[in-house]
């Protein structure tokens, strides 16, 4: 006998929270009517829902006070969903010890961040959100709370699936009745063959389209044979649907659908793939225990989410090469399109619900197609996705925080298609200097760090020049001269005096510079604090030898130097406290914290490691 579905999927998880207005996100089995409450504050509750299948609903709580709501105060709050009460009714595992409602805190200063990116459900890393459940039982005071969860890009992996989760994905598909959808272009009629294909198990890549028109792309990046469009070398289980994402997302941030199905060794598979499946069912398992902690931390923090490649497909819009032939593809656009309308439902519109909101009505016109989309409608919605210029957004806290979409609007290498492109075009980088002009400090988040390791940034332009950016993932700031020079410029501005602090992710370890404009007496301070991965990890004797042949070839008095585009500026290490001699790099998941004096400077930096060891904290050359 099937198990009635629970009421709540996932959720309440917290978004943008501020004085006037709060975002809170939810997935319910059935169309909901829920109201927030916070004792002793009355509140209006508007709720946006979206279906994503028969018995699967995406609602958006938009919370209206007219009075702020006070800071540095911890605030109970409740979701009443008629006929089932309030969250200890419904989700039990939400609620710290003692209490009977989760809480939340405004905090009036963003004097802690935690921040972090790269969480693989499948590594064999311990998930490092469950630092910041550690972090938050043992804050006793509202002013220990940190301001936010900043989560930098690779939120979820929809290239890159285990075996036993796209198992997982297909049974809560089927338990839910999530939409089909019809497959143009591909050798599949329909995403419910798809979905039922157990053949296709780490074999995604044959089903994956590929290009004939562009042999110049095959040959260079794949020695001339046929190769799919997307170029993960771990794509064999790449999700394609859009209720392939969709349930992915649902998996990765609550334990309750994880009740909802069985998994077992899939039938048909070959040997080799029965050893791969029982080698990755132990860390899914593993992942999945964590989901009732990973859950209340999202039911208590302010979570604020940006995308990064992994988020829709590995090396996303790398080149105007990698573009042309992407979405010169009618199922190529079509996967790349689902995860992204997954992005904008399950991370995007918590961010900015207002800017977000006509793309939001565009979905739901979609989704209310029926239980096989309008294949028009749908190519039509991704159309409009593709082109929105509004993933960026601003918190006006204090500091400011500026959240920078590097994926959507890239500085496109016109004149050498297959070099990769800057991470930010000419109108983007402009913005961001209006944003920080004549501001005393602000919190900038690029997924990619912008001051980033010499010797690996060398390492990728040279294969970038040799033709073979896809080879070294040869994406950052400095790959692109005119996008290079032009933000280093904005931080080497006049009129930029303050103190800026870069928070980034991506290349899956973690480290602190301090920056200083040479020859400047009147010079911004830059921090860039790199913490990557929540769930991933760098090879370590790979990076244990980057590491340390960067320090040789790289030395301040290193004539190499004068070859790199940051030699006007001072770039000046933290060492890891828990550091072997010399090391600048820390390879462990976790989470980065980062605790800010009243003048927006990094007071401490801390890296919270997943493996239980105590946290690392980088120190500079004054001790802090």
């Amino acid at each position: 006998m099937t198990s009635p579905l629970p009421c709540i999927l996932a959720g309440p998880v917290l978004r943008r929270l501020e004085p006037r207005r709060l975002a809170i996100w939810l997935v319910a089995t059935r169309a909901l009517a829920p109201v927030v409450h916070l004792p002793g504050h009355p509140c209006e509750t508007t709720c946006t829902l979206v279906p994503i299948g028969q018995h699967a609903f995406v609602h958006l709580l938009e919370v209206a006070f007219d009075t702020p709501l006070p800071v540095d105060t911890l605030l109970a709050y409740d979701v009443q969903v008629p006929g089932l009460g309030g969250v200890r009714d419904w989700a039990a595992h939400l609620l710290y010890p003692g209490q009977s409602m989760p809480n939340l805190v405004l905090r009036g200063r963003f004097d802690q961040l935690l921040h972090g990116s790269c969480r693989k459900p499948h590594h064999p890393a311990n998930d490092g959100l469950l630092c910041a459940d550690d972090l938050l039982q043992a804050c006793t005071e509202p002013q220990q709370r940190p301001a936010a969860l900043l989560m930098t890009g690779d939120q979820v992996y929809v290239d890159d699936v285990a075996g036993p989760m796209l198992q997982a994905v297909h049974q809560l598909i089927e338990r839910l009745g999530l939409f089909n959808e019809v497959l143009e272009g591909a050798r599949i009629e329909h995403s419910q063959a798809l979905h039922g294909d157990v053949s296709s198990y780490y074999r995604r890549a044959e089903l994956l389209p590929s290009n004939p028109g562009n042999e110049g792309l095959k040959r260079r990046f794949f020695g001339g044979k046929r190769k799919p469009i997307f170029s993960s070398s771990n794509a064999d289980n790449h999700l394609v649907s859009f209720a392939e994402v969709m349930a992915m997302y649902v998996l990765v941030w609550s334990p309750v659908p994880w009740s909802l199905i069985e998994l077992r060794m899939p039938a048909g598979l070959s040997e080799e793939h029965q050893q791969r499946y029982s080698d990755e069912l132990p860390h899914v398992h593993a992942f999945s225990r964590g989901l009732d902690r990973v859950a209340r931390v999202m039911a208590h923090l302010s979570c604020l989410m940006i995308f990064d490649d992994h988020d829709i497909t590995d090396d996303w819009n790398l080149s105007a090469l990698w573009e042309q032939t992407a979405y010169g593809h009618p199922f190529s656009r079509r996967i790349i399109g689902n995860a992204l309308l997954g992005y904008l439902l399950c991370q995007g519109w918590g961010n900015d619900p207002q800017r977000c909101g006509p793309l939001v009505e565009g979905a739901n016109e979609l989704l209310h197609s029926g239980s096989t989309l309008d294949a028009a409608r749908q190519d039509a919605l991704i159309e409009r996705l593709l082109h929105f210029q509004g993933w960026h957004y601003q918190i006006a806290s204090d500091p400011p925080l500026l959240v920078l979409d590097t994926r959507t609007r890239r500085w496109r290498n016109e004149d050498h298609p297959h070099k990769p492109s800057g991470l930010l075009d000419w109108e983007g980088l402009c913005e961001l200097q209006q944003a920080l002009l004549d501001h005393p400090s602000a919190v900038i988040v690029s997924p990619a760090p912008i001051f980033g390791v010499k010797l690996i940034e060398t390492v990728q332009r040279v294969f970038s020049w040799l033709g073979y950016p896809l080879l070294v993932d040869a994406e950052n700031w400095m790959a692109h001269r005119e996008g290079a020079q032009t933000i280093l410029n904005i931080f080497r501005h006049s009129r930029t005096p303050g103190h800026y602090v870069i928070l980034s992710g991506d290349v899956h370890y973690s480290f602190v510079y301090e920056v200083l404009i040479r020859d400047r007496q009147r010079s911004p301070h830059l921090w860039q604090v790199t913490s990557s991965g929540i769930k991933n990890q760098f090879p370590k004797r790979l990076l244990d030898v980057l590491d340390r042949l960067n320090r040789w070839l790289y030395a301040p008095h290193s004539p190499l130097n004068g070859f790199t585009k940051r030699r006007k500026m001072q770039v000046e290490p933290r060492t890891p406290s828990n550091c072997q001699a010399g090391e600048r790099l820390w390879n462990s998941a976790g989470l980065g914290q980062v605790l800010f004096d009243e003048n927006g400077r990094p007071a401490r930096v801390y890296q919270l490691n997943a493996d239980g060891t105590a946290k690392t904290e980088f120190v500079g050359k004054s001790g802090v």
